[in-house]
């Protein structure tokens, strides 16, 4: 069995509030896990480090889960995506190893890109006094062998060196492209080749969905999709279950519930199965009987 879990949803800032309580306030942060009944994995893999990651770092801590193998997949250095790792709790404990991924320019860029917001001013402890064994890896468009894993990478249309991922473990496949936006112009709005790639016959298909259709032609070059193209992309990639991501700060849980309802009828007009849910904080899909999004704590 695979387990998705999501333990930050929101783009942009954290939305801590009673307005988001339902659908999370934390910024994005997945992981991604073969397990066998009665056992913890072995290693985990966890799609980017914001906010979320700390929620995590608590979890794994809470089941005694150590030492710890973690693969940190980062789509990019914005700060949304990164702002959680100083709170990660087993970054500080000695004998766990922690081995971050990401599209910097070589592994110096991505160590100074995480160390930047350890700063002595901006924050009390530094990268180098971290307890766990860290390394950096720089990755480019391609498919590598990570732990169980088999990952492939793909650039993602976004502002800075920005990529998606596909995760295939345990006889499944996992696609996050979370912080991508179609390619061409209003009205005329295409599909990405690597993008289509990356999710083709996804069993969970993880996209960036922060714009209703009304609100993306003012922020074109913001870096982010519009509902109704997901549920394209969706389709166009026989995906078998969509999970809107990346919410935008500004929406509420009701305007959340509108804007799946949205995507859902995008798809039945279309005549298709898709299954279509927003990402929950919390929330968790496994992969062996394709069960429905679970509740945070189940």
């Amino acid at each position: 069995m695979v387990r998705v879990r999501f333990w930050g949803v929101r783009g942009s800032i954290p939305t801590p509030g009673f307005a988001t309580a339902r659908y999370g306030g934390n910024t994005p942060c997945v992981t991604v896990e073969a397990r066998t009944p009665g056992s913890a994995p072995d290693e985990v893999f966890i799609l980017d480090a914001g906010s979320g990651i700390r929620l995590l770092g608590l979890d794994l801590l809470r089941q005694k889960r150590w030492p710890v193998r973690a693969h940190v997949l980062l789509t990019h250095t914005h700060w949304d995506h990164i702002q959680g790792f100083p709170f990660f709790a087993p970054a500080f404990i000695p004998g766990n190893e922690i081995v971050v991924y990401g599209a910097a320019g070589s592994e110096e860029d991505l160590q100074t890109a995480l160390a930047g917001q350890m700063l002595h001013r901006y924050f009390p402890v530094s990268l180098d006094q971290l307890g766990a064994t860290l390394r950096f890896v720089p990755v480019q468009p391609g498919t590598y062998q990570i732990g169980t894993a088999r990952v492939t990478v793909a650039r993602l249309n976004h502002p800075g060196e920005t990529v998606g991922y596909r995760v295939e473990v345990g006889g499944r496949s996992v696609a996050y492209v979370t912080d991508c936006e179609p390619c061409g112009s209003v009205p005329d709005l295409q599909m990405d080749p690597p993008v289509l790639e990356l999710a083709r016959d996804a069993d969970v298909l993880i996209h960036d969905a922060q714009y209703t259709d009304a609100e993306y032609p003012s922020k074109v070059g913001w870096g982010h999709s519009p509902v109704s193209f997901v549920v394209d992309v969706a389709l166009a990639v026989r995906a078998k279950r969509l999970a809107l991501f990346h919410h935008d700060p500004l929406r509420d849980d009701a305007q959340m519930d509108a804007l799946v309802e949205q995507a859902r009828e995008g798809a039945r007009q279309r005549g298709n199965a898709v299954k279509v849910e927003a990402a929950l904080e919390g929330a968790t899909v496994e992969l062996g009987e394709m069960e429905a999004i679970s509740p945070a704590g189940v």
